[in-house]
């Protein structure tokens, strides 16, 4: 039987107001998400949150670190084991797909996160998701044109760079037709003119 919130070990409290911030991002503006929205989702007070939280900011750092945590996460065990570079650069890019799928709050609260002027925790744990993914990225790269299956010619970085723009590319046409599965829909033909772009030609 499901627990009720009030009832949640610290720990699950902590995980279950992180799935509440996500859960709402979906629906409203995540710079507009109070507290007090955040406890009335969960049923509890916000002195319940502030018991595991130190204030809103505590909670948005925790946010992006359970999104890092799981997103990293899949992109790798979609990665895992496959030896071609190429095909594990599309699983990564697939498995990124259906994360956004299923968590449509999260990129909203990611660009909501860049967008801000100050140095934020949730700002700066961004930026270290970004820069952790960057290198994943990076190193399948270099093994594609170790191995011949990528042109020796390629620009890595710049590789890197497109292949992340391209998922926010889809995300933010999903977003304006507000239709989240239209990017389940689009990823594999946009990817295919992607890999055009990588392959060795020789």
């Amino acid at each position: 039987m499901e627990r009720h919130p009030k009832h949640l070990p610290a720990d699950e409290r902590r995980l279950a107001t992180v799935e509440s911030v996500i859960e709402l991002a979906a629906a409203q503006n995540p710079s507009e998400i109070t507290t007090a929205a955040i406890a009335s989702h969960m049923r509890v007070t916000q002195g319940a949150l502030f018991r595991h939280f130190l204030n809103k900011e505590a909670i948005w750092q925790a946010a992006m670190e359970w999104v890092a945590e799981r997103l990293l996460a899949r992109v790798d065990r979609a990665a895992a084991g496959i030896e071609s570079p190429l095909a594990a650069l599309e699983a990564m890019f697939m498995s990124h797909v259906e994360f956004v799928v299923e968590h449509p709050g999260v990129p909203r609260m990611m660009f909501g996160e860049l967008q801000r002027a100050e140095p934020t925790p949730a700002k700066r744990m961004v930026q270290t998701l970004i820069q952790r993914y960057g290198v994943r990225l990076h190193r399948l790269l270099e093994q594609g044109k170790a191995c011949g299956e990528l042109s020796s010619g390629l620009d890595v970085e710049a590789a890197a760079t497109l292949f992340v723009g391209t998922i926010q590319g889809l995300v933010m046409q999903s977003m304006l037709a507000g239709e989240v599965g239209r990017i389940r829909r689009d990823a594999p033909r946009v990817f295919a003119i992607y890999e055009r772009g990588l392959r060795s030609t020789q």
